[in-house]
């Protein structure tokens, strides 16, 4: 029975990987269009041309998008968005649950991937955690993202959590922005991309829900910089009280 299965899944793998380069594919031309509306205009645009390729590929593949809300989110409004980081399939559901102009902050080494890779150069704001001047880069423009009424997404671990446990460490970076602008901070749960595609191996991928959970907006009115560790703390136990509530990782 065990090769059985271990054959299906290989052949859903193989299924998946096929329909999302492919959808790729379809979706890339408009990219390139869409890029001819400059940064704002056009990287709005390329954000929901993403969407519509998740939208796809979540329905050609099984996967179910679900968002629960602990708490309203105004799509109106604007925030830096910080979510737990644990698998590659952390990446569709940022254009999904992207109601609102955002931008991304995303590693550097993912451009490598052909024709995902193109695409991902386009929508995100590329940082190299190695280079001390792309860092700064990568702030600098962020920054500038938010000054254009545009929200930002950051993974505030910087990598995958192999930790075992719901989080782990936080860096400073997401918590100084957000002080240094005044710009509050929503924190969303993925709550079951661990489940759909495991860190250990992209050959995992399995069919299924996949949630994503608002968590209640946290205001940064009147902090300053000596506050990020506090802010960082309440953040990080909110969002991992979070996790424990979605998951038993006494099992895990």
């Amino acid at each position: 029975m065990k090769p059985l299965r271990s054959a299906v899944q290989f052949l859903y793998w193989v299924y998946a990987l096929l329909t999302f380069i492919i959808l790729m594919l379809l979706v890339f031309p408009f990219v390139m269009l869409a890029l001819l509306g400059g940064k704002i205009k056009g990287g709005n645009s390329i954000y929901r041309l993403c969407s519509y390729w998740a939208r796809s590929w979540y329905f050609l593949t099984g996967l179910k998008h679900e968002e629960i809300y602990e708490a309203p989110h105004n799509t109106d409004g604007q925030y830096i968005f910080v979510a737990n980081h644990i698998s590659y399939l952390d990446i569709p559901p940022i254009v999904l649950i992207a109601h609102q102009p955002v931008r991304v902050l995303g590693k550097y080494e993912m451009v490598r991937i052909p024709v995902f890779g193109w695409i991902y150069r386009a929508a995100v704001i590329l940082v190299d955690r190695t280079d001390s001047e792309t860092r700064a880069k990568s702030v600098r423009a962020l920054k500038a993202a938010l000054k254009q009424h545009i929200s930002i997404f950051l993974f505030p671990e910087g990598t995958f959590n192999e930790t075992g446990q719901p989080l782990k460490s936080f860096y400073d970076g997401a918590f100084r922005i957000a002080i240094e602008t005044q710009t509050p901070i929503k924190p969303v749960l993925f709550v079951d991309t661990l489940d759909r595609l495991h860190y250990r191996s992209i050959f995992c991928l399995t069919p299924g829900q996949n949630r994503v959970v608002y968590l209640e907006t946290i205001p940064v009115e009147g902090l300053t910089i000596k506050n990020i560790q506090d802010l960082k703390a309440q953040v990080f136990n909110a969002m991992d009280q979070g996790l424990r509530r979605y998951r038993n990782y006494d099992q895990q």
